[in-house]
């Protein structure tokens, strides 16, 4: 055997090409899983994969904390270059290897049906094609990142303006929206362009995978074997018909609360008490520091493993220029730790993202116990992953308040309760418009590659979930929505997940309001199991349901629309 020793050190495996993983795949090729002992080959399988992963993620992370650097992104792009076809080939060679064997492993069901799937997809031709996709996608963080605008006198990046979204005099949200609106359709035409290059490269890549049109192609890329397109399709008409009667009898207690007439954009986010905007925190370290207590509170073991991310260096949480949009939760799979990227602001939302996000982190490290990678990873059906993530941000909830270690008084803790619940209510008709604007764009690809066509079809998705919205002499803003949301772009069809799980997560909650320890051990377990099991499985485990049906929805917002109540009516008393 001619490979190396493993490696022990970070810097040592970032700085490694092709020449250091190929005779690991080599050797796997060499001694197939039925002349060797299968727990073994499936070990040094995992190690070497786990390696090319790792590498790959700490490249791209490195190019999302700094948009602007030339040398990360050199260096990304060199990988992708030279190792990333080759590693994917590899990878098909020993996955075929190890299906012909016929081996069966104790825990593998799952993760077999996908490889199976993958195989099945795989062709060599799609990989420079891969390569050009994640260029494109470095392209639009790139032009999403350099977003700012000169606001009372200092510059700033579209994320902090969505501080001025929450003041209370109206006048000053509506101006300061209206500046970031017309900044960012400033680049309306790049982020066109950059389209049509999306769509004729995702054409092609369907094509060559013989699949009958890109949407078939996510489809089996995404691993979904529990639900279909029609699944979808009926979902937003779940949600049609469940959330928006919800969201509207919200909308005119808000209407009612600002004295207004018409709800615009800029009036969504304001607190209705009239206080003045919640402020959890001044700082990343007291960011940190009451996200620890908080969950310590929900499980000593989630601290444990946030401290140690606090600890390690594994957050980057504050926005600045120049860095990408969003938030992610990257695994660094050789290493068995996680990493957070985020933009805070100094609003709740950024409380909410970070409890999110440290919901994907603990999902990572109860996973990493299982001895292979395809047990865990990109294996994970990410409908569950985000009933981990999004589960996390309500088994928080008991703990916002500073008696418990958290970041409000209990007045101010109701309201960013309220502001949590509202905000999820209304993101099912986001999510709604966002999924099927995909599937339309990739069931019509010649009209979805037209960038006038997608901003009439946002347009008309708006009017159908989100009717309450008053878009008058905002035509053009509205109809472009579809280029500000980064999912669309840089990971198309990853969406509806959010809106699945969330249902999921609402279950959770409902649990825990009846039993908190109770249902924290479940979603425990649940994230233990990491892919050794399929997506309802996964979902029972948790003490949930896959759902996309209107009962269970309705059901859902039932409780939230309650809760909202309850809470505004002890916020107004107080």
């Amino acid at each position: 055997m001619t490979e190396k020793h493993p490696v022990s050190a970070l810097e040592e495996l970032t700085s490694w090409g092709w020449s250091d993983l190929e005779p690991y795949f080599t050797a796997l090729e060499k001694q197939p899983p039925g002349e060797a002992d299968v727990a073994d080959w499936l070990l040094r399988w995992t190690q070497v994969s786990e390696m090319a992963d790792e590498i790959y993620n700490r490249l791209y992370v490195s190019t999302t904390v700094n948009t602007a650097d030339k040398d990360a992104q050199k260096r990304f792009e060199n990988f992708m270059g030279e190792i990333f076809p080759n590693w994917q080939t590899a990878e098909q060679r020993v996955k075929e290897k190890f299906l012909a064997s016929g081996m069966q492993v104790a825990g593998f069901e799952i993760p077999l049906r996908s490889m199976r799937s993958e195989a099945a997809l795989f062709r060599e031709t799609n990989l420079p094609l891969f390569v050009k996709e994640e260029k494109l996608n470095i392209e639009h963080d790139k032009l999403m990142g350099a977003q700012t605008v000169q606001w009372q006198g200092k510059e700033k990046t579209a994320r902090q303006m969505e501080v001025v979204l929450r003041v209370n005099d109206r006048k000053t949200r509506r101006q300061g929206w209206e500046l970031l609106a017309q900044r960012q359709l400033a680049d309306r035409e790049a982020i066109n362009n950059q389209w049509v290059e999306y769509m004729a490269l995702r054409q092609e890549i369907a094509a060559n995978a013989d699949m009958p049109d890109y949407r078939a192609f996510r489809w089996r890329k995404l691993n979904r074997f529990e639900y279909t397109p029609e699944d979808c399709l009926a979902f937003h008409r779940a949600i049609e018909e469940a959330v928006v009667p919800v969201v509207d009898r919200m909308v005119e207690r808000r209407k009612k609360a600002l004295g207004i007439d018409r709800l615009r954009y800029y009036d969504l986010f304001v607190d209705l008490s009239g206080k003045p905007p919640l402020k959890p925190f001044h700082s990343v370290r007291e960011l940190t520091d009451k996200a620890s207590a908080i969950f310590h509170n929900v499980h000593p073991q989630f601290g444990a493993y946030f401290d140690t991310m606090k600890r390690e260096g594994l957050l980057d949480l504050y926005n600045r220029k120049n860095k990408a949009a969003g938030g992610y939760c990257a695994d660094f799979a050789f290493f068995k730790k996680p990493f957070i990227f985020a933009n805070a602001v100094g609003v709740h939302e950024d409380v909410q993202v970070l409890l999110h996000e440290g919901g994907h982190s603990f999902h990572a490290f109860e996973s990493f116990r299982l001895p292979y990678v395809q047990q865990r990873g990109s294996y994970v059906p990410m409908e569950f992953a985000e009933v981990a993530s999004m589960g996390m941000e309500y088994l928080t909830s008991p703990y916002l308040d500073e008696e418990s270690g958290g970041y409000y008084s209990a007045a101010d803790a109701a309201r960013a309760k309220v502001d949590h619940i509202e905000t999820d209510l209304r993101f099912w008709l986001f999510m709604a418009v966002v999924d099927a604007f995909q599937h339309w764009v990739y069931a019509h690809p010649f009209e979805g590659a037209d960038p006038t066509r997608c901003d009439e079809k946002w347009a008309e998705l708006e009017k159908r979930f989100r009717p309450f919205m008053d878009w008058n002499g905002y035509e053009e803003v509205m109809k472009t929505g579809w280029q500000r949301k980064d999912h669309i772009h840089v990971a198309p069809f990853y969406y509806v997940e959010y809106g699945l799980a969330l249902l999921g997560a609402v279950q959770v909650w409902r649990n825990a309001i009846a039993d908190q320890q109770r249902a924290v051990e479940q979603y425990r377990s649940a994230l233990a199991l990491g892919a050794t099991v399929g997506l309802s499985d996964l979902f029972k485990a948790a003490g949930a349901m896959l759902a996309f049906d209107v009962h269970t929805l309705r059901a859902g917002a039932a409780l939230m629309e309650k809760v909202i109540l309850e809470l505004e009516e002890k916020i107004n008393s107080a």
